[in-house]
């Protein structure tokens, strides 16, 4: 029998699992009832468990430095299919080519990893002699994705605890070097991933990615509210697929509405960092490996994440010289 125990993020209460060998129907009433006890007694009578769950309730978890990085900004969203990998990977080669900073990329979407295609890049990474990877590089980008370590199309079906390892593998069994910012494509949602990152991890900020529409706005309040239980400054919020200019006539639409992610920052006490468009060429590029900072620097979408991203930096640095200052969430 398996015994896990967990704390709550808002209380100092703890909860005790149970790993059971067999499903809960197939085992005796009594058999339940004497685990339980055994369980119990053995929390109360082994220091060891008596001290993690003391120390689990003191404070946070201990958090994991990355050496030689200096910032570390997660990209989030509340939900998928909102464009979240598609600003992180634009965001990440806007700091390196057109801010001139050191820049690394953590695709930390176990379950669907997106930077592989996105950066064009399909190698295996190569281990060092301290036993750690050494990440590929493309478009002055470090970039590492559980996507390198699988074929293309094998699905990742793991638990909690095997996600979570393969987090801590990529965090800290990879060879940095110095960097001004590493950017986290964080996962969608606000589950077990995304919290122990947020506990782990020495964030700068969060960037919270919406698209306008009501339903994605909702699901961006509940990350922006998870990541300020867990003391993480929120940089602001970017409004994706904000618009549709049609190539021809140059007339817009507003497809999934506009200025929703604008109005939520603002009910939030967030800032508002930009609109970006729904573009076809932003979509393509993605596709073929080439992000638009890179392959279409003049267009407005560049245009838009050159902004957003010295926004980011300006955010970061003030907050960095300030002291990080956590907004407060109006509800």
């Amino acid at each position: 029998v398996g015994i896990y125990i967990c704390r709550c993020l808002t209380s100092s209460k703890f909860l005790l699992a149970l790993i059971l060998p067999k499903p809960m129907n197939y085992i005796k009433p009594s058999m339940k009832i004497q685990w339980l006890t055994n369980a119990s007694k053995g929390i109360s009578s082994t220091a060891s468990a008596r001290r993690a769950v003391t120390e689990s309730v003191k404070g946070p978890l201990a958090k994991l430095d990355i050496e030689g990085v200096s910032n570390i900004v997660a990209v989030a969203s509340g939900k998928g299919g909102v464009g979240k990998s598609t600003t992180a990977v634009n965001l990440a080669v806007a700091f390196s080519l057109q801010c001139g900073l050191r820049v690394g990329l953590l695709d930390a979407d176990v379950y669907g990893p997106s930077v592989p295609s996105m950066m064009n890049l399909y190698e295996r990474p190569r281990v060092g002699s301290d036993s750690r990877m050494i990440p590929l590089e493309n478009h002055g980008v470090r970039c590492m994705s559980m996507g390198f370590l699988m074929d293309k199309d094998a699905p990742i079906v793991w638990r909690g605890p095997m996600v979570m390892s393969a987090l801590e593998k990529l965090i800290r069994g990879v060879t940095w070097g110095k960097l001004d910012f590493l950017v986290v494509d964080m996962p969608p949602g606000t589950g077990d991933a995304q919290i122990s990152i947020s506990q782990r991890l020495p964030l700068s900020g969060a960037v919270i990615v919406s698209t306008p529409q009501d339903i994605a706005l909702l699901d961006a309040r509940r990350g922006a509210n998870m990541f300020a239980k867990v003391n993480v400054p929120i940089l602001g919020l970017i409004e994706n697929m904000s618009y549709f200019k049609c190539p021809h006539c140059g007339e817009q639409s507003n497809i999934f509405g506009h200025g929703g992610a604008r109005l939520t920052a603002q009910e939030l006490n967030l800032e508002f960092l930009g609109e970006v468009p729904l573009n076809i060429e932003l979509r393509e590029t993605c596709d073929n490996g080439s992000p638009i900072v890179v392959s279409s620097p003049e267009s407005e979408a560049a245009s838009v994440y050159l902004s957003i991203a010295k926004k980011i930096v300006a955010k970061v640095q003030q907050n960095a010289s300030s002291g990080s200052h956590f907004p407060q969430l109006l509800l």
